[in-house]
Parts: C-alpha cells; structure tokens; sequence
C-alpha cells in the first residue's frame, strides 16, 4: 500500500513539473472563438428571466393589496 502511494506521489511530480515547464499556448483557438453572440443571447436571457421576476412580484404586491383592503 505505501509503494503504491510513492508511487502515485511520485508520478504527481513528475506530472506537475512538466506541466511546470512547457504551459499550453491557446491563444490560436481562444482568438478565433467570438464569443459576442453568446454573451448578447445570455444577456437576452437575463434580461427576460428578470422581467418575469418583476412582474411576478408586482403581481403578488397588487394582489395582496386587494385583498387586504
């Protein structure tokens, strides 16, 4: 059981010190990704779900006005 945690302890550093040592250049793909259409439809979305809030709880406000009056 120790053998197989050194073992494992020692292919993390091994992992971890090549990761260290050539970091992964995205920027080709991250460049030619635009992201401004999913932002505008996320947005949109917000914007539509926040309405329907508004409105629900205007709803519940003019109804519990009526019925305490």
């Amino acid at each position: 059981m120790k053998l197989i945690a050194r073992l494992i302890a020692v292919a993390g550093v091994v992992g971890a010190g090549s990761a260290a040592a050539a970091p992964v250049d995205l920027t080709s793909l991250t460049a030619a990704v635009d992201f401004s259409t999913t932002t505008t439809a996320v947005l949109a979305v917000a914007a539509a779900l926040i309405g329907v809030y508004i409105a629900w709880k205007a709803a519940k406000l003019v109804l519990g006005a009526v019925r305490g009056g």
